[in-house]
This record gives structure tokens, sequence and C-alpha cells, in this order.
């Protein structure tokens, strides 16, 4: 007769493997072969609550291997998170279920982040780890650890095949991330078959190299010795801990397991029946757990309470000796504390000289340093190009963990997937950086920002073919059309202090939305039109009497040409509107009222002026309307030989809207 933990671990297979048949769609094979590990995990060595998912201070679990959902929907509806109720899982990827194909944030109670594209969520983790050792070291005190827990990330042979994993490790690493503790399912088979076939390196070996702790256990159903690996891996403080957990994928089902059939579709009925068979499972009905599996896990939910209750203790003993740091504590995670600068006439103040946007970004990031003390974040190698250090805040380091300016060295897509991480882990107003060219590196986990519904702010500088004598592998042009394609994610290119200022202010005070600066490398002169107006996401800086005969629209550098070009245009008579968008996505969301009186329909001549793709101006300028925008790469060349070359000059614009 099976213990009621061999039940509690087969309670996960059995919900599993009923959910994916009944949906005709899934994947069983990493919920079956994982069940164990999970459930050791889960019971014995993490400390979180049920009753209250969102405990600041509960052990993090991010399941890379999104594919394998079931296993996390059932661990929630055993231990009764958010009462995800057996109709739930009865609903697997159905329409508005809660329990969609591949765990979403924010949509399931319980999961800690939307994970399913592989390696993501191994960098993801890492972002968290990193976030509590930064938190740890700002809030600890001797007798009050008010910030200590680990983050466990599970994922197989998948995610450590793609290179984002690799580099969030080799980071992870250097950083000694002792709170971090990554499960590896090495079950050695991919969707194509045997992994032999494309990945045959020692794995150990390579995470050894990035500085973890590596840890195997052989029999990934033998829950004493992952308990014991676990627990070697939570006594390592120095480093971060990998343990390989050898599993057979589809474990239970012996028509399946070990095959590479059991990866993603439904094992079929007469195979879950023997599945059920094999496991000894008091019950061939689908859905069926018995009562003492559910006590099991009532128990093990009610033990869990203890930990935080003995933490809400510390915490209070801590805030009553510490006020101070109850003040701080209060303000890191305040969301709305960057409204501050609203009425501050410095952080709006206009430039008196002409200035890039990088280094009037630059000076908003060090102006809002000490008025936002968790503000946290750094760039992928460039941030004396980006500008984007803050000035007497320290670097943060595995010897340093205080510090705040974080050096993500080069590479790009983990250092955003880390930023997700970090503003998942909450407390922190994480921003990364990097030149634009470079937002192609960071688009998988930008989108994923978007998704989640994460305010995390992304610092793109070198915007257009401003880059100049770089060329064109240096001078994005489609990539301002990519990031405003994405849904839930704002693109701000600023023309002047004002707009950057307002671009860095709708990014601080975002609580569910993502936020691109795209920023120039060349000097802009500041706009006289410009104002806080930018935060509508397009505006009139430039107007004429009455109703005018032709808009202008344009975007960051542009839209000093656009003033130039007006200026021509008047003293020949004709009536022009100069309209600033730097950023659509937020002009978007204005009333139609406002749209149209800043657009009004009525005036069909428009021209669209940005050194980038014309991609996406379709819907402001109409089928009427003109365009003076990239229509390929750029070239190597002092910039402003390139603007010539390219047509963004007042003659070109002149003519662009006389050709109407």
């Amino acid at each position: 007769m099976k213990t009621v933990q061999e039940q509690a671990v087969n309670a996960i297979r059995v919900l599993s493997a009923d959910a994916i048949q009944k949906a005709k769609s899934g994947h069983p094979g990493l919920p079956l072969g994982s069940a164990a590990a999970a459930y050791e995990l889960w019971a014995n060595h993490m400390n979180h609550n049920p009753a209250d998912p969102d405990w600041p201070n509960r052990d993090r679990f991010v399941l890379s291997g999104g594919h394998g959902s079931m296993l996390l929907y059932s661990l929630l509806h055993l231990y009764g998170y958010g009462n995800l109720s057996k109709e739930d899982l009865m609903n697997f990827r159905q329409f508005g279920s809660l329990t969609p194909g591949h765990p979403e944030y924010r949509h399931t109670v319980g999961v800690e982040a939307t994970t399913g594209p592989l390696g993501q969520g191994m960098a993801m983790a890492v972002g968290m780890a990193m976030a509590e050792k930064h938190l740890a070291a700002v809030f600890n005190k001797d007798e009050y650890p008010v910030v200590d827990h680990y983050t466990f990330v599970l994922g197989g042979d998948g995610c450590m095949m793609e290179g984002i994993s690799s580099e969030a490790f080799s980071l992870a690493g250097t950083l000694k991330l002792g709170k971090l503790i990554v499960l590896y399912d090495s079950n050695s088979i991919s969707i194509e078959g045997s992994t032999d076939i494309a990945f045959t390196e020692n794995v150990q070996e390579r995470m050894a190299a990035f500085g973890f702790q590596t840890i195997t256990v052989e029999d990934g159903n033998d829950l004493a010795a992952i308990g014991a690996a676990i627990e070697m891996a939570k006594a390592e403080l120095n480093k971060p801990s990998f343990i390989t957990v050898k599993t057979q994928i589809g474990y239970g089902c012996p028509a399946k397991q070990g095959k590479a059939s059991a990866h993603g579709e439904p094992l079929g009925d007469d195979n879950i029946r023997e599945m059920k068979q094999f496991l000894e499972w008091p019950s061939l009905e689908p859905f069926y757990v018995p009562d003492e599996v559910y006590a099991h896990y009532q128990a093990l939910a009610d033990s869990k309470v203890d930990a935080e209750n003995a933490w809400n203790a510390m915490f209070a003993a801590y805030c009553q000796e510490y006020p101070e740091m109850e003040k701080l504590w209060n303000q890191y995670h305040d969301e709305k504390a960057a409204e501050i600068f609203w009425d501050d006439e410095e952080f709006w103040k206009q430039s008196e000289k002409p200035e890039a946007t990088r280094n009037l970004s630059g000076k908003v990031i060090n102006y809002m340093k000490d008025k936002l003390p968790n503000l946290f974040g750094g760039s992928a190698d460039l941030a004396p190009s980006n500008k984007t250090n803050m000035s007497g805040a320290g670097d943060f380091s595995a010897a340093t963990p205080e510090g705040r300016n974080l050096h993500f060295g080069v590479r790009e897509q983990a250092m955003a997937a880390i930023g997700n991480g970090l503003t998942l882990h909450g407390g922190l107003k994480p921003y990364v950086a990097t030149f634009f060219v470079f937002s192609d590196y960071t688009k998988p986990m930008a989108r994923l920002s978007a998704i989640m519904g994460l305010p995390l702010t992304f610092v793109f500088s070198h915007d257009s073919i401003g880059v100049g004598e770089d060329g064109p592998t240096h001078e994005p042009v489609e990539q301002l059309a990519m990031l405003r394609a994405l849904p839930n994610f704002h693109v701000f290119r600023p023309c002047d202090a004002v707009e950057t200022a307002a671009a860095w202010y709708s990014a601080m005070t975002s609580t569910k939305t993502p936020t691109a600066l795209v920023l120039t490398r060349q000097n802009l002169a500041p706009m006289p039109g410009s104002s806080k107006e930018a935060l509508k996401g397009g505006y009139v800086t430039d107007d004429c009497e009455g109703t005018p005969d032709v808009i202008l629209i344009a975007s960051g550098s542009e839209v000093e040409l656009a003033v130039k070009a007006k200026a021509v245009l008047k003293e020949e008579g004709m009536k022009v509107r100069v309209v600033s968008m730097p950023c659509m996505d937020l002009f978007e969301e204005q009333s139609d009222e406002y749209k149209e009186s800043v657009l009004p329909k009525s005036v069909r001549k428009r021209v669209a002026i940005e050194a980038l793709s014309d991609f996406g101006w379709g819907r402001y300028v109409g089928l009427d309307g003109a365009y003076v925008t990239m229509h390929g790469f750029g070239a190597s060349a002092p910039y402003a030989r390139l603007f010539e070359h390219f047509g963004f000059t007042v003659d070109n614009v002149v003519a662009a809207v006389k050709s109407l």
C-alpha cells in the first residue's frame, strides 16, 4: 500500500494527466517526471503560505519549463491557493479559465512569473535572487533578517540549451547569489527525441564553471535524496546551487515514460488507465483524489502559516526598534512614490542649451535617485554611453550588494529577463539599458514584460542614423516600429529635456505597463512648445491661427526639423501645425475628442517626419499624406552628413508638403 506521501506525489501526476487528456492538449511529460521533486520542495523546504500568496518574505518558485504548467496548477489546487478548484483543472487550456496552457502572472494566484519560452524563467529567477540579495543588504539588521528567502526555479534540457540561461547563470555565479537554487529536470529527452542529437555537453561542469555548487540526484523519485540535495543547496550561501535531478519523462505511464511522445501530447485514455494501475491509484475516475491526500495537503498548508507568523512578529519588533527603516520599507513598496515629481519644478526644468536626450535622461536618473531610493538599474556594459550610472550610489556586486548600479555585462537578453525578475520580486524600481539597435536582443523579454504587466523601464540610447560613424549595423531603423507594435508597451522618443522628464515620469508612475525611452546620441535644441502635455503621447507644440492647411507630425530629433520647416512654409503663406508625437501608445489611450483636437480629421494634408521606418505612421498620415522617413538601412558617416543624405532637411520636408 502506498504511503500518503507517495499518494500525494501521484496526485500531481494523476491530476496533470487527467486535465491534459480532457483538454486534448498539453504536456504531461514534465509533470509526471518532476512530480516528486516538486512535492518534496513545496512540502518540506519552501516557505510559502497559501493563505497569503503575497507574503513579502516567501520563497519564490518559478516554473521555467512553463509547458509543464499542470504540475504547478496541481500543486496550487492541492494546497488551496486562491481557491483553485477541481473545476478549474477540468477547464485546463480553455477560454477564460484560471489554468491557461502556460502559467500567467496576475492571472492565476500563486504563479510568480509568466513562463513558456524556454530559459526565460531561469533568467527571471536570477533577477528575483538579485532583488533578495540587494534588499537584504539594505534592510536587514542584527537579529532582524526581514529579507531572507530563496528563489527556486525548475526547468529541463530545453531551458539549459537556450542561450539566455547561460547568460543569466554566468552573472549569477559572478554575483554569488547563494539564495538561488536551480532544479534541473534531466531526462535527456526533447521534442525531436534523445538530447544526444544536439546536446551532449557536461551540464554540471558548465554550471560549476559559472560558479555554481553542483549536486546530482540519481533517482528523481527518491524523496529523501531530493530533500537532502535541497538542504545542501540551502546551506551554501556563497554560491548559487544547481541540482541535477535525473528523471524519466512521463514517469508512471508504462507506454510513454522515457519517450519523446510523452512531452507534448495527451497520454490517451488507455494509457491513463494503465498509469493509474501502475501507480496503484485507488480509482480510475478522472480527477479523483482521495480524501486523505487532500487532508495531507491541508495539513501541509496549515503548517506553512507558522513561518509567516514568526516573520510578522519579527517585522513588528523591527519596525518598533527601527522606525526609520519602517518608513524606508514603506517608501520602497509605495507604487505612487514617484508622483512626488509632478509639482517639482526642477524635475521639469527645460535645458538651457542643446543636449542629447541620453544626457538629459542621465540627469533625470541622478535627480530621482535620492528621492526614489529603490531606483535600481544599469546597462549591458554601456552605462558610460547610455548615461545610466547613478553617481555615488555604489555598484551592486557580490561584495557590495547594497550598491544600486547594476553591471549586466554584454548580456542584453538576460538583462531584460533579470529586469523582469527584479520587478516581479517587488520593492524595487528597476531599469535596464543598451543601444537601441540591440533592443532586438531584449525583445522576447520586453514582450513578456508587457504580457505580465510589469512596469520595467528600458533605456535605449543611440536612437537612429544619428549614431553616425558606426554605420548600419548600429543604426536602428525598424526597431521603433517593432516596439510600438507591442500591446501594453509605451515607447517614448522625446525631443528635449521636458519630454525626457515626461518619459521618466510616465515610466516611474506606471503600475502595469513597461516603458522604453528611445534617446539620441546627438544634441537636440530645447523646444519652446514642449510641456507636460507630452504625457498624453501627442500634442501640439507649435500651432497656427485657425484651421491648419497641413500638419507636421514628428518625434525626437525631428521635432526641431518640423518647426524649422514650418517657419519656411509660414513665410510662403501656409498655415502649419507641428505635433510632437513622443509616444503613440499613450496618444492612443486618450479620448477621441482629444485626439481630434490634435489631429482634426478635416486636415488631410499631413507629413510624418521621423528618422526611422515609416511603418505604423499610416494611422496618422492617412491616404493623402506623405512621409519623410527611412526606407532602407543607414550608412557610416558623421551624423549631420547622414541626415542630409537621407533627406532629413528643411528643403525636403517643404518639398514633401508641397507634393500633397
